[in-house]
């Protein structure tokens, strides 16, 4: 929980400097007259939603489930990807729009002010990407680490630009390099909209090996296959398994210590923080022909596993999740 306040602290002051650096970029932008300041404000935009989201999501790991989430509230967080990929290609659109117009006809730019501008988001953005780095470990965190550094790299350009309009006049580098950071917002947008599909067709996460996965799995003491695997997302920071597993003949608790250790390997090396492990013995359906995603017979008995020879059967374990 230490570590979690920690990550929303470091974000919110992230998120903070961020909208500092949009301001003086668009300020400056609009008293140099230079697109491509005005262009690497809408690419610190991205960012600010960027950082925002991260900040939301860590914010919302912190709400309990309830009646009517049983997965807490993850997933809120997609719906503002959409608006954040909607908002992007809008921007997009606009300094496409403005280029092209420069190109034919160039306008004065003060190079000047488009240097100390982009220098001071230079200065800020790399105070917020030291103060990020130590927290890196988390996906969500570096994900919003790489979009900082993303901008350092723009603003580098825009720094550039400024150059060449004070030392050579030439005023097209300026609508020329806007259009090279609308591509960069594009390929951002075009990142969220293809993570927020994922998020929505519950496919596989991106950093998940399944492969690998899978033979963590079966590798294990008393396992002698597994079937049924499903990797999903619950937003872009949470992700949840559900499979079953065949073991031999053993006592209950020998199958219960599979599901733990299973459950502590999968969450420290694949970051999988919800599984839910159905153990079966006596009557696997592994029979049943299936993959990774089309298991979708029911199961109208629970599977049961004796914790003494001769005792009664117990229930070792069900399936929370129907796919």
């Amino acid at each position: 929980m230490e570590q979690v306040r920690s990550r929303g602290s470091a974000l919110k002051i992230a998120l903070a400097l961020t909208c500092a650096v949009l301001v003086v970029e668009l300020v400056g932008g609009l008293i140099s007259h230079s697109l491509a300041l005005l262009s690497d404000a809408g690419h610190v935009l991205t960012d600010v939603f960027a950082l925002g989201l991260a900040w939301f999501a860590v914010a919302q790991s912190n709400r309990p489930a309830d009646a009517r989430r049983s997965y807490g509230y993850h997933r809120v967080s997609i719906l503002a990807a959409l608006v954040n990929s909607v908002t992007l290609i809008v921007i997009v659109l606009a300094i496409g729009y403005e280029a092209v117009r420069r190109l034919a006809h160039p306008e004065p730019v003060q190079g000047g002010v488009v240097i100390v501008a982009a220098l001071i988001g230079i200065a800020i953005n790399a105070f917020v990407a030291f103060g990020l780095r130590g927290h890196s470990r988390s996906l969500n965190m570096r994900a919003a680490l790489m979009h900082v550094v993303g901008d350092i790299g723009a603003s580098v350009g825009v720094v550039v630009a400024g150059l060449v309009i004070l030392l050579t006049g030439w005023l097209y580098i300026d609508p020329l390099l806007s259009l090279g950071i609308a591509v960069l917002i594009a390929f951002g947008a075009w990142r969220i909209v293809r993570e927020t599909v994922n998020l929505l067709m519950e496919g596989t996460p991106r950093e998940i090996d399944l492969a690998a996965l899978s033979r963590e799995i079966t590798s294990t003491e008393l396992v002698t296959s597994m079937h049924d695997l499903h990797v999903w997302a619950l937003s872009s920071d949470e992700m949840a398994l559900s499979c079953h597993v065949v073991v031999g003949e053993c006592p209950l608790r020998d199958a219960e210590h599979v599901v733990r250790d299973l459950e502590g390997r999968l969450c420290g090396k694949f970051a999988i923080g919800h599984t839910t492990i159905q153990v079966e013995s006596c009557h696997p359906c592994g029979e049943i022909h299936h993959g990774a995603g089309d298991h979708n017979h029911p199961h109208e008995h629970a599977v049961f596993v004796s914790s003494e020879v001769g005792a009664p059967p117990l229930a070792a374990g069900s399936s929370a999740r129907r796919r």
